[in-house]
């Protein structure tokens, strides 16, 4: 064994000055390359987990145990109080279950419609084709905060073409309800929906035309191209935009706080978490200075966990799926 590798290591080094070092400069810049890639990978793995990880560490840390200077990854006193006290102020297992059940039906309704409209955007010519797409880059564009004040008088004072105030009297109030969210992910003006035309649109237009036309050919009409042909393939960019509709949707604030105020959400129920335990503290527990802005950080920590926790579990599960979307996505796209 020591002969061989003596041989193999005498042959790497006459090959390499037979090749005037080229062979040892090529093997130092590979070393060099890989080492680099590695610290780089590593480093931002790092900056990604590190937060989550402090705050998994805070969440089981005893309020002692934050003012201690010698505690500063590990717990000292380990407890579950913090999550018992987050899931109270939360309410938490009947808030994920609506959270859970408005974020799946949101992110179908948005995924149905886009892809719908993005193929006709993609496949289609019609009166004014591209101002209407310059519409859907403005969505994208234009912060949804910029319109909040509209769409809550559109919905306060809700009416068809004065058809409801004819009949009833007045327009409708909608406000404090989940219809105006579903309306307009319907009508392709809810949470991020520029972007999944955007991204249908490109995936569709980058389709060969011949397997439309010989659908076509066989007899299938448009709505059969679409449903029989052109769907199946698009699995991947499908697959992608549900997954992103849902967990933009699960950590939502903005809409759910203007159209949801009646339906609690966790992303709702998280900014308020901070009020409650103050509350807590000094009306049940009778402190009157409240609670200190490190156990309060302690809770809002753990209530984040709680948040996302969920989202990690559904990565964790579908990871593959998500990964294979995205890469077929790119290559087609």
């Amino acid at each position: 064994m020591t002969e061989n590798s003596a041989l193999t290591k005498r042959t790497y080094w006459e090959r390499n000055r037979l090749s005037g070092g080229e062979l040892f400069q090529k093997d130092a810049v590979k070393v060099f390359v890989s080492v680099t890639r590695f610290i780089l990978l590593f480093g931002m793995c790092f900056m990604i987990l590190q937060p989550i990880l402090n705050k998994i560490s805070v969440s089981l840390m005893a309020e002692e145990d934050l003012y201690n200077p010698l505690v500063i990854a590990i717990p000292e006193h380990v407890t579950t109080a913090n999550y018992e006290l987050a899931a109270g102020f939360m309410n938490y297992w009947k808030t994920l279950f609506s959270t859970f059940i408005v974020a799946i039906t949101i992110a179908v309704v948005q995924v149905v419609v886009c892809t719908i409209v993005g193929y006709g955007f993609a496949r289609f010519d019609f009166p004014l084709k591209k101002f209407w797409f310059a519409c859907v880059l403005l969505v994208i564009i234009v912060p949804p905060q910029t319109i909040s004040s509209s769409l809550w008088l559109h919905f306060y004072f809700f009416d068809v073409f004065g058809i409801i105030k004819l009949i009833t009297g007045s327009p409708m109030n909608l406000s404090g309800s989940v219809v105006p969210y579903y309306l307009l992910s319907a009508g392709c003006m809810g949470l991020k929906c520029g972007l999944y035309i955007y991204l249908v649109r490109q995936f569709f237009r980058n389709m060969p035309k011949e397997l439309e036309e010989a659908a076509y050919v066989d007899g299938l009409g448009t709505f059969g191209t679409f449903t029989k042909i052109m769907l199946p393939d698009a699995k991947p960019i499908i697959i992608s935009c549900f997954l992103f509709a849902f967990v933009w949707q699960w950590t939502d604030s903005f809409y759910s706080g203007m159209f949801l105020g009646k339906l609690r959400l966790l992303s709702i129920q998280l900014s308020a978490i901070g009020e409650r335990l103050n509350s807590y503290i000094m009306y049940t527990l009778g402190e009157s200075t409240g609670a200190s802005i490190g156990y309060t950080q302690c809770i809002i920590s753990t209530g984040t966990l709680m948040v996302i926790a969920p989202i990690l579990i559904l990565y964790l599960f579908m990871q593959r799926g998500f990964t294979e979307s995205i890469a077929q996505t790119g290559i087609k796209a």
